[in-house]
């Protein structure tokens, strides 16, 4: 084959899947609607079940819904028959995946959800197969042909197939209201999970690391204390730790170019008086988004009596994977 000719070949297969993903927007009907029901009013997990290419998509179905507010997990139908049915209660909706809608394995475990009084869906690409009709909804899954040109592969049917769980997973989604923190509660460890998640409180420097000074201070002894602290400034405070102003290493090169006495200045004289703060509960990534606007690498975090209870500096924020 020629360059050519794998491209030609790549934009053959992707056009046919793109045409039957397509042709689901025709048959999305009552059937579907069910479906969301019923795994709407279900009390338990909602169980995926399939053989071969159609359990791969299955797993991702399960894995797709479980993070978008329906618990949800996969069932191999081979294990199910030696044991691995035990996993599925009566307060459980069950998903069964078959193109044919006659695979083996997967009918027969169908005596035993039916004993079990489990609601059925099922996902096939035969409306007369047993499957779908032992099933209270079933989503048409068919497609024409396979991209495969031996049209043996599964291909565009698996395709349609993950299509049509992304689209159940979707519909619940927005009829349960789930957000976007909601969405972070499942993926604490992720880049997105943090940045919906973490909250300054739980990143900033607190208690004795807080650098402090207070306004009747020699300027010299200040400069010992952010050197001390490490962050480049310190808070100026007054004596019952009310936060009066904050000094930074941008203030101290001013000063020196203003030719300031550095040994006979207070804090008072130099300090920037209401200095930009935040609060301790709001998002880490809120705090990053008003230092890229100030153009500044730490804030003071305060509370409401409008004590210095904290510092959040840039570094923390990068250290703890919010960007």
């Amino acid at each position: 084959m020629t360059a050519t000719d794998f491209l030609t070949s790549a934009q053959r297969t992707i056009k046919m899947e793109a045409d039957a993903v397509e042709q689901l927007l025709g048959r999305l009907d009552d059937n579907f609607v069910t479906a969301c029901q019923t795994m709407l009013n279900c009390e338990g997990r909602v169980v995926i079940t399939g053989m071969g290419k159609s359990g791969h998509i299955g797993n991702k179905i399960a894995a797709t819904l479980a993070s978008t507010g329906t618990p949800s997990f996969f069932v191999h139908p081979g294990e199910a028959c030696h044991g691995d049915l035990g996993m599925i209660t009566k307060n459980d909706v069950v998903i069964a995946i078959s193109n044919s809608g006659s695979t083996a394995e997967v009918v027969t475990i169908l005596p035993l959800i039916k004993r079990l009084g489990i609601p059925l869906i099922s996902m096939t690409g035969n409306a007369d197969s047993v499957l779908s009709k032992a099933a209270c909804a079933n989503l048409d899954v068919s497609v024409d042909s396979e991209a495969c040109p031996l049209n043996l592969a599964p291909t565009t049917s698996t395709t349609v197939t993950l299509a049509m769980g992304d689209a159940l997973a979707i519909a619940l989604l927005e009829s349960r209201g789930f957000s976007a923190e909601d969405f972070a509660f499942s993926h604490p460890s992720g880049a997105l999970g943090r940045k919906l998640l973490l909250r300054v409180t739980d990143i900033m420097h607190k208690d004795g690391q807080v650098p402090r000074v207070f306004a009747d201070q020699p300027l010299h002894q200040a400069l010992l204390v952010m050197t001390e602290k490490g962050f480049g400034m310190t808070t100026v405070v007054s004596a019952d730790n009310t936060l009066l102003g904050v000094f930074t290493d941008g203030d101290l090169r001013r000063i020196v170019d203003g030719k300031v006495d550095i040994n006979s200045a207070t804090m008072a004289d130099v300090m920037s008086a209401n200095p930009k703060t935040i609060n301790g509960e709001i998002l880490a990534a809120q705090a990053l988004k008003i230092m890229e606007d100030s153009s500044i690498t730490a804030l003071i975090v305060e509370d409401e009596n409008h004590h210095p209870i904290g510092v959040l500096h840039m570094h923390d924020i990068l250290r703890a994977g919010v960007v």
